[in-house]
């Protein structure tokens, strides 16, 4: 099982790899508050290729970006750009954060299909984990239809040459456990109170991903440092 505490910035980086983990992964989120952005998908393509490649150049291990939906790039631009950012790979989300809710499945399985075709015509395996974000509340799906939207979502993306699916925000086991029965590949989780690492491995999920979560406990650290300091 591969688990991957999302770094934020260069420092971040390098502590998570000083800490022996052999790849690393960002956390759009993160990324995009350390630069003084919002999240979902309207930061500065530009400032987050930066902040990728910044990663990627001061650690020794393989890196992977969360790219959330794309910035809008053309597939064959997207790959150029995680390519000259020194990445392996990348997570893209199939949020409308335009319109709201999510981008049919088609069309994303069909972006999903240009990224792969650009990769294998630059000869370079970037690895693809294609987020359901069915289970999110914004994404307005009934909850007693979101198991069987992610199992057809995920069956689209994998056909389309996702390497790894990852439906964000389920923190039920029972539904984990059906969704990685279901899904023909592997499937990237989140632990949680009902889902501590070993119960993830014991499901067979793949992958192990933290999103923000240690940078908003970076802060949270340094906010009761400076409050303290004040008080003496």
């Amino acid at each position: 099982m591969l688990v991957l505490p999302n770094v934020w910035d260069v420092g971040s980086a390098r502590v998570v790899e000083g800490a022996g983990y052999r790849a690393l992964a960002t956390a759009s989120a993160a990324v995009t508050a350390v630069l003084g952005h919002e999240d979902g998908d309207v930061a500065p393509s530009d400032e987050m290729f930066a902040a990728a490649a910044r990663i990627a150049r001061a650690v020794s291990v393989p890196v992977s970006i969360d790219a959330e939906a794309g910035y809008g790039l053309p597939p064959a631009e997207l790959v150029d750009r995680l390519l000259a950012a020194g990445v392996v790979g990348c997570n893209l989300e199939d949020s409308d954060h335009a319109a709201g809710g999510l981008v049919d499945a088609d069309r994303h399985a069909a972006y999903l299909a240009e990224v792969r075709a650009a990769c294998a015509a630059r000869e370079v395996p970037l690895v693809l984990n294609a987020r359901v974000d069915v289970f999110l509340p914004p994404a307005g799906v009934p909850a007693d239809g979101r198991v069987d939207e992610a199992l057809r979502r995920a069956r689209l993306y994998r056909e389309a040459g996702a390497d790894c699916v990852y439906p964000i925000g389920v923190g039920d086991p029972d539904v984990l456990a059906r969704l990685v029965e279901g899904i023909d590949g592997p499937v990237n989780g989140n632990s949680g109170p009902d889902l501590p690492l070993a119960v993830l491995r014991d499901l067979g999920v793949a992958r192990v991903s933290y999103g923000p979560r240690f940078y908003r406990a970076a802060l949270a650290d340094l906010d009761r440092a400076v409050r303290r300091l004040a008080e003496e």
